[in-house]
């Protein structure tokens, strides 16, 4: 089984969209018992907050399931438990390197560039086409 976690700032926008598509993707794929698939933040403003309305109305849109989610930060725990930890923007690395021993070979950038955070652009289309992407890319590296 594959494990992946997917971070983010406050784990209500991209990270959690990011869970969700993939795991879409995977349940469409009949793959659904060969990963296990969930989402952290790096600081703790938003702990306990389910998804963003906005980011829950994108995925819905897409007719992308979403479950009950809390948001939470990530532990030592996730390190030791998840084989990669995706990461949406430099600014998530910044805070990582702060509270998660340094291992670019499990914990990497989803994309070659910054997933842009919705909250403050407010194009959550464009941060859908992005995760999705980067989902696309974690699919085909892994099956």
């Amino acid at each position: 089984m594959t494990k992946i976690l997917f971070i983010c700032h406050g784990n209500i926008c991209r990270s959690v969209m990011g869970q969700y598509i993939l795991q879409d993707m995977v349940n469409k794929a009949g793959l659904s018992g060969n990963f296990e698939i969930d989402s952290a933040a790096v600081s703790r403003e938003e702990i306990g907050n389910p998804i963003y309305g906005p980011a829950r109305r994108e995925l819905r849109k897409r007719d992308v399931p979403v479950g009950e989610h809390r948001a939470r930060q990530v532990t030592m725990e996730d390190y030791r438990h998840f084989d990669h930890i995706y990461y949406m923007d430099r600014s998530n690395w910044d805070y990582l390197e702060r509270l998660l021993p340094r291992d670019p070979e499990k914990i990497r950038p989803l994309l070659s560039h910054d997933v842009a955070d919705p909250w403050y652009t407010g194009d959550f289309e464009k941060t859908y086409t992005d995760l999705t992407e980067g989902c696309r890319n974690i699919l085909e590296d892994f099956t």
